[in-house]
């Protein structure tokens, strides 16, 4: 919640954390589980509870969003951690890329979760998005001590990759689906 309301203050105290890989047992993972169970949810009621075909389409549902946004996090993860290293010539730091991508997702769990549930809110969830460029403008300072003069180039590519990383993957997951079928 700090990450929402106050994202300067949530970043100090994570940068406080010692454990880098710890974000994923304690956040991101949780909020994968949630935002897959809100989509099934959502698409069970939308689709009635008794057919066989609903209780697909609602597993299907969320199995994609759990795999985009699983993938998404290490995809864009990676690409962060490449950026640093290219973009800025500092040294591949993995861990520290991955922790700042996962709490950086805090938006996209949310917006997620929201459509899960609520679906007729998409323009609304998307519209969330763009605040995941303010948590990471915060978090590149706090977190990556990133300097002044490369910091508003540098929040908008990671803001984009970690945007539109598990839509690609999601995008992937539904090519794939079409497929098999």
């Amino acid at each position: 919640m700090l990450l929402i309301s106050a994202p300067a203050k949530a970043w100090v105290e994570i940068s406080g954390e010692t454990d880098r890989r710890k974000v994923f047992s304690t956040f991101v993972y949780p909020l994968i589980g949630l935002c897959a169970l809100a989509v099934f949810v959502g698409s069970l009621s939308a689709r009635g509870w008794g057919s066989p075909e609903g209780v697909q389409q609602a597993l299907t549902q969320c199995c994609a969003v759990g795999v985009s946004l699983f993938g998404g996090c290490f995809l864009a993860a990676y690409l962060v951690n490449t950026l640093r290293v290219k973009l800025l010539r500092l040294p591949s730091d993995l861990p520290l890329s991955q922790q700042f991508v996962g709490y950086g997702l805090v938006i996209i769990f949310l917006q997620q979760f929201i459509i899960g549930l609520l679906p007729d809110f998409y323009i609304i969830g998307l519209l969330l998005q763009f605040y995941t460029v303010y948590v990471v403008w915060e978090g590149v300072a706090v977190l990556l001590g990133m300097d002044e003069k490369f910091r508003l180039r540098f929040t908008i590519l990671a803001s984009a990759l970690i945007i539109l990383c598990p839509m690609l993957i999601q995008a992937l997951f539904d090519q794939m689906l079409i497929l098999l079928s």
